[in-house]
């Protein structure tokens, strides 16, 4: 025993007594001023004490003042309890935990007064080890009966061979006794197999064993005979001694069922929203009903976790079968057509407009009362009959079956329920989209030509490719038009935009192009007459157009451009577009002016006519496009029109996928044996612009025959006798050009007998000199009349080999 200034504390055999005891004994004695107390001085401590305050000696704390030894506490109500307990002379208890650099611990204190100051009572509860009838043990007690739902502890009752036969309970507190259904006095010290069975009887011996054994804790669920669900937690204390403490989760499992079942709906809800928007997205593609009818077998019925798949659609009193996705032969021959009013439930469903669920294949056969009538469940337990309706109106029936019983929910009802919707929406549209369409491919089919004529001399194929969709109707077209035993128009358009406007304007156009034609008009003559038609009566529609005039006897031809892409021609092995004089679009201005240009057509040749749409799109440059075109054509088969057709449009040409119609047409000319004497011939019209047309005419012959030399000479004298014929005669003026082995020969015909009149001229004279320059530069020039009525002026040159 240590002290100072020992008056007022107890006897010496007393202050022994609690030197030796192990938990911490302190006496203070008030320290006061002006009779109140500011402090308090230490003035025992035992050896526990000193431990416990952190293990300095006794003999350095004692003698010195409560604020000097621990001053971060000051404040904490220490000294205020320390103070009360002293002037009211009534005892107190304090738990504090400290964690401060002068004392760190979680103590529990019994204060008394003592004389003028207290005596202490501590321990740290930290620090304590389990001794039952020690007080710090009952503390520990009292935390354990507040801190867990149930604890107990276990002793084991040793057996043969070292393995414990039983268990002795020890300690449990009250939570654990209410687990029990027991009283902890009636429980405490009784053997568990004498105890009720229950979670602390016979049935967890086993485990009580495994743990003490083993050293391994063990942990799991139980529910008691309540409901009452207990998170259980053995472990081994020492080597003969168990813990086991029990846990009240009910609440949680409870929650944790609740938000499993919220999770599963999520997910479920989640599962249906993607099998919707599938759903969607398949019958969204779908234009036409067999599109729609392949959406809902390969997702529709997968979607629905259906095995089989039916629809029905009504027509008049009867339902007729559409589409069917794993049904047996003999079902579906019974389901092919059946009144409307019979007991099948697909047909009740059609009559109501409401879905019907069958989860038992009893309710499924009460349905069909009639066994002769009724139709087979095919194997089936359970079906979901849902209506095809869209816009009130109830289109037919669509049958999901499946193999095993299948209860629906109200969700999957809900769920199958808008699948019949979108499908019966994508149904109805494909249906009207078909009707549509066939209207459309009727009116398309009226408006092009139904046959073409026939030529001598050339083959011909067409093709037309349309993209538009339901009603609306492309603007190309294609015509043949003969215009004489050996002449040929061949034309290809195109009206802007796709509409029956459109299909329309393409409609006049074609005939005005016929009825021009007809009439006999030059080329440039058609298409300036239909570019005024087309600005009087669709002053707002546009259109391109390639117009041929062929003269397949004598193997040449003439072409006109309206702001279209060029024909393609091959000859000799190489196919590359046509260089022709070009004008704007038709219907774009009312002074357009439209030049000609004329070719030869060499014998074996291919032509091929197209629409844009073909070789070029805002994606696709049209340079790319006419390079595919005529690498396609160079590599097609030479002769078949049909088959270059095939090859071109096999062939990777231009964009894909295509955003507008096609037309295409193919012109094989036939094979002929080379002519010594070559000859063209055109018609003009009896106006001032047959000059200058009579010019390029001759100049593009002359040239592609080769006889470039020729063309200033023969070009000056046509024009001067072409004028000569305009100026003294109605109607109109052909030409002739005829080359032969040494001479070309030009020929101009008019229906007048009026000879030419080689008039005397001055120097001042201003016309008459016409057939003064012939007689000058012509080789030889005369005139001839024609039977009939008319005459043919000539003019013949030498050809000039080598130049």
């Amino acid at each position: 025993m240590t002290g100072v200034g020992l008056d007022g504390l107890p006897m010496a055999d007393v202050l022994a007594m609690l030197d030796l005891d192990t938990q911490g004994w302190a006496i203070a004695r008030a320290v006061r001023e002006d009779g109140r107390i500011v402090d308090f001085e230490l003035v025992f401590l035992n050896q526990a004490g000193a431990q416990i305050l952190g293990g300095a000696p006794a003999s350095d704390m004692i003698g010195r003042r409560y604020r000097e030894l621990w001053p971060e506490t000051v404040t904490e109500d220490t000294l205020p309890t320390y103070v009360r307990v002293v002037e009211e002379r009534v005892p107190a208890v304090r738990t504090v935990y400290y964690d401060k650099q002068s004392i760190a611990g979680h103590f529990t204190f019994r204060i008394m007064p003592c004389g003028d100051g207290f005596a202490a009572c501590f321990l740290d509860v930290s620090q304590l080890t389990l001794r039952s009838t020690a007080e710090a043990g009952v503390r520990l007690y009292d935390v354990l009966d507040a801190a867990f739902d149930g604890f107990v502890l276990l002793r084991a009752v040793p057996g043969p061979g070292g393995i414990p036969s039983d268990f002795v309970c020890e300690y449990l507190n009250q939570v654990g006794a209410k687990l029990t259904g027991l009283d902890a006095e009636a429980v405490i010290g009784r053997r568990v197999s004498e105890i009720t069975p229950g979670p602390l009887g016979t049935s967890m011996l086993a485990r009580y064993r495994q743990v003490v054994t083993t050293g391994t804790s063990w942990r799991d669920q139980a529910t008691d005979g309540n409901g009452q669900v207990w998170d259980i937690k053995i472990t081994r204390m020492d080597l003969d001694f168990v813990a086991v403490s029990y846990r009240d989760i009910t609440e949680q499992v409870l929650q944790r069922d609740r938000i499993a079942r919220s999770e599963a709906s999520a997910v479920e809800a989640a599962e249906r929203t993607a099998a919707l928007q599938t759903v969607t997205a398949a019958l969204a593609a779908a234009s036409t009903p067999a599109e729609v009818y392949a959406a809902m077998g390969s997702v529709v019925r997968p979607s629905a976790g259906g095995q089989g798949l039916v629809v029905l659609l009504r027509d008049e009193a009867r339902l007729v079968l559409r589409y069917h996705a794993g049904y047996e032969p003999a079902i579906v021959e019974r389901l092919a057509d059946i009144p409307v009013h019979h007991d099948y439930p697909a047909a009740e469903v059609a009559r109501t407009g409401r879905a019907r669920f069958i989860s038992e294949l009893e309710e499924f056969v009460a349905a069909q009362p009639d066994p002769e009538q009724a139709i087979g469940s095919g194997g089936r337990r359970s079906w979901a009959f849902l209506p095809l309706a869209a816009a009130g109106r109830v289109l037919g029936s669509m049958v999901i079956g499946y193999r095993d019983p299948h209860p629906f929910s109200e969700a999957e009802k809900d769920t199958l329920r808008a699948f019949s919707g979108l499908c019966a929406q994508a149904l109805q549209r494909a249906l009207l989209f078909e009707a549509q369409r066939s209207i459309a491919a009727d009116l398309q089919r009226a408006l092009l030509p139904a046959a073409l004529p026939n030529l001598r001399g050339a083959r011909h194929a067409v093709r037309y490719l349309p993209w538009t969709h339901g009603a609306d109707v492309g603007g190309d077209w294609y015509d043949v038009i003969q215009l004489g035993p050996d002449a040929v128009a061949v034309v290809i358009g195109d009206v802007a935009g796709h509409s029956p406007n459109a299909a329309a304007t393409m409609g006049q156009l074609r005939n005005a192009l016929r009825a021009y034609a007809a009439e006999g008009h030059s080329p440039t003559g058609v298409l300036e007459r239909v570019n005024h038609l087309l600005l009087r009566v669709e002053p707002d529609a546009m259109a391109t157009c390639c117009y041929l005039e062929l003269h397949l006897a004598e193997g040449t031809g003439t072409a006109v451009l309206a702001g279209h892409p060029p024909p393609v021609m091959r000859a000799d092995g190489a196919a590359a577009p046509m260089r022709l004089r070009s004008g704007p679009p038709l219907g774009v201005r009312r002074d357009a002016t439209y030049l000609d240009t004329s070719f030869l057509l060499p014998p074996g040749c291919n032509l091929l006519l197209y629409t844009d749409g073909l070789v070029e799109d805002r994606r696709y440059d049209i340079d790319q496009g006419l390079a595919d075109l005529c690498d396609a054509v160079a590599a097609a088969p030479l002769s078949d029109p049909d088959a270059l057709l095939d090859h071109v449009l096999a062939a990777d040409v231009g964009p894909y996928p295509r955003s507008d119609d096609v037309a295409i047409l193919s012109l094989s000319v036939d094979a002929g044996p080379v002519r010594d004497v070559r000859s063209a011939q055109r018609r003009f019209g009896g106006d001032a612009a047959s000059a200058p047309a009579a010019r390029r005419f001759a100049a593009d012959i002359l040239k592609a025959w080769g006889e470039g030399a020729l063309i200033d000479n023969a070009c000056l004298l046509l024009g001067e006798v072409i004028t000569n014929a305009v100026q003294h005669t109605v109607g109109d003026v052909g030409v002739r050009l005829v080359l032969g082995p040494r001479q070309l020969r030009v020929e101009v015909r008019d229906r007048s007998d009026r000879q030419p009149d080689k008039r005397a001229v001055g120097a001042e004279s201003e016309t008459g000199r016409g057939l003064h320059i012939v007689e000058v530069l012509a080789t030889d020039w005369g005139f001839e009349p024609r039977t009939g009525g008319g005459k043919v002026v000539w003019f013949a040159l030498e050809r000039q080999f080598g130049q």
